[in-house]
C-alpha cells in the first residue's frame, strides 16, 4: 500500500466509513451530491472534496443527475486503513 494518506477531519472520515458500509448514494454530476441512509447529506462541500480528491466515486456509470450507489476508491480505502483489492 502506498502512503498517500493526508489529514481528514472527523466528518470526512465518517463519510468515507458510511460509503464503505454501503449507506451512501451519489448523484452523477461534476459536483456530486450525497445521500446517506436516504437523507441529503448536510455538507455538500465535503462530498465534493472527497470526490475531487479521488477518495470515492459512483459505483456504476450513470446519467447526469442519476442517483447511484457510491463506493470507495483505492486511495479512499487506504485513508481508512482498509486493504485495497489487487
Amino acid at each position: 500500500m502506498s502512503d498517500v494518506r493526508f489529514e481528514l477531519n472527523y466528518r470526512e472520515r465518517a463519510t468515507l466509513r458510511a460509503v464503505a458500509a454501503g449507506r451512501v448514494q451519489i448523484i452523477c454530476s461534476c459536483e456530486p451530491d450525497l445521500f446517506i441512509d436516504g437523507v441529503a447529506f448536510c455538507d455538500q462541500p465535503t462530498a465534493h472534496r472527497l470526490v475531487h480528491q479521488g477518495l470515492m466515486r459512483p459505483a456504476v456509470p450513470g446519467e447526469p443527475g442519476e442517483l447511484v450507489a457510491a463506493e470507495l476508491t483505492g486511495p479512499g480505502m487506504e485513508q481508512l486503513g482498509m486493504a485495497v483489492p489487487r
